[in-house]
């Protein structure tokens, strides 16, 4: 842009005009220059339309340059090498603001990236979208949750959950709430906080999901472990003297018995009904303690000892193990496992106790059926984490009693104590793993073990 040569030629034209304005007044007060008057008129008139032509030219640099900016097209460098050193220095101080902008839209990418990052690798979901219910980001923590890729509206999400995009809609600035779904036959506890913003005068909101499912089942087991403390501990302190002083007591009669004499006047038939009550408060002293001795092992889960496992030599010593139970139930028990060189990582002999009680509730889950299989697969899933299942098609378990089953002391057995598949979901969790089940009344039942 030289603003020098536009001055020159400006004043060339305004100098040129202010002639030729002179020449035409003189020739109009003069009479006889008809045709001179003509051709200077016309001159006249070029040289207007020439100065305008000027003018608007610098106009539209001016305009070109402020549109660069308007449209960050700030990629454009500035001559410098004038003869006139003012042009010189104006054109420099042009590149230097255009220097500084490109720099100002450096850091703004680069900050905006980083944040993108941030967003992108949160541990905590994060959706946005506008009143329409346009998403404008949904970042991989959600995406992974929801089991989705890409979603252009909100409501998109009725897949998942109908009442999931209910929430999302209703939920104002600070509103939480807590949803319970099955999602890719996972069950999850989705806890939703939302605010809404407002950005160029378009109204937005963002939500945050996080499945507390296993924070939930933490809190759960430590409630339950808490109470078991408290409960073993006053239970022995009371039985365990009845059931010393029983077996004391029992000891002192038979004594007696077989002297086969009456004491203090006590015949030896009333002596033999309390050895028989005696009899009776040993029994039910030493199933008490038992009883609560099998409570005490939820508290005292031994640390994992991880180690290599083959996964097939695992299940087929669990099933040489329980070959005689399965024969006798009439049962045809079948392995399959692939990769089939397959490994996990664990403590073997806690996996087994998790094998065995499983295979064993298994073996229990039929009624009149004739066809009788349990089957055990091992495979990796959708996200390459290996998965061992025990599979029957049993009676099933109906939906009131699915939610309770990891519920310390709920059996749905006559003789069942109800620890078996809590304390197997706490082995799981000791190994920073998951012990699921699915099931469908009169058509059989899965646990899975997720590693």
């Amino acid at each position: 842009m030289d603003f020098s040569n536009t001055r020159k030629a400006v004043l060339f034209r305004v100098a040129s005009l202010t002639a030729t304005i002179f020449l035409f007044s003189w020739l109009i007060f003069n009479d006889g220059y008809f045709v001179t008057e003509l051709v200077v008129f016309v001159l006249l008139g070029l040289q207007i339309i020439s100065l305008i032509k000027a003018l608007e030219r610098n106009n539209e640099e001016l305009i070109s340059f402020l549109d660069s900016i308007r449209h960050d097209d700030i990629s454009h460098n500035y001559k410098t090498d004038f003869k006139n050193e003012d042009t010189n220095r104006l054109n420099n101080e042009l590149n230097k603001a255009l220097r500084d902008l490109r720099e100002v839209r450096k850091e703004k990418e680069a900050d905006f990236q980083y944040l993108k990052n941030i967003v992108q690798h949160v541990g905590i979901g994060l959706i946005t979208f506008n009143r329409s219910g346009k998403v404008q980001i949904i970042n991989t923590a959600a995406k992974k949750l929801l089991r989705v890729n890409n979603i252009d509206n909100i409501r998109d999400l009725s897949s998942v959950s109908e009442n999931l995009v209910d929430i999302f809609i209703r939920l104002r600035t600070g509103g939480r709430d807590l949803i319970r779904l099955e999602i890719g036959g996972d069950i999850v506890q989705l806890a939703i906080y939302a605010i809404e913003l407002t950005l160029r005068g378009e109204e937005f909101k963002l939500v945050s999901v996080q499945n507390i499912q296993n924070e939930l089942e933490e809190k759960e087991m430590e409630a339950w472990q808490n109470l078991v403390r408290v409960l073993t501990h006053e239970i022995m302190n009371s039985v365990t003297p009845i059931s010393s002083l029983a077996n004391t007591v029992e000891d002192e009669l038979t004594e007696q018995l077989n002297n086969d004499q009456e004491v203090n006047r006590i015949t030896n038939e009333e002596i033999a009904d309390i050895h028989l009550a005696i009899q009776t408060i040993k029994k039910r002293s030493q199933g008490l303690i038992r009883f609560v001795q099998d409570f005490r092992n939820l508290t005292h889960i031994p640390k994992p000892k991880i180690a290599e496992i083959n996964v097939r030599e695992l299940l087929e010593e669990m099933l040489m193990l329980l070959k005689r139970e399965i024969e006798d139930n009439g049962i045809q028990a079948s392995i399959r496992v692939d990769p089939a060189n397959m490994t996990i990582n664990a403590d073997k002999e806690l996996i087994e106790q998790v094998l065995i009680n499983l295979i064993k509730n298994a073996t229990q889950a039929f009624d009149e059926q004739t066809n009788r299989l349990v089957e055990l697969n091992a495979y990796f899933d959708e996200k390459s984490r290996p998965v061992i299942s025990v599979k029957d098609n049993g009676n099933g378990i109906d939906d009131e009693a699915l939610e309770k089953i990891f519920i310390p002391f709920f059996t749905t057995k006559k003789s069942g104590s109800g620890i078996g598949l809590s304390l197997s979901r706490q082995i799981m969790r000791q190994h920073q793993g998951m012990l699921g089940v699915k099931s469908k009344m009169d058509e059989g039942t899965e646990f899975f073990l997720r590693f």
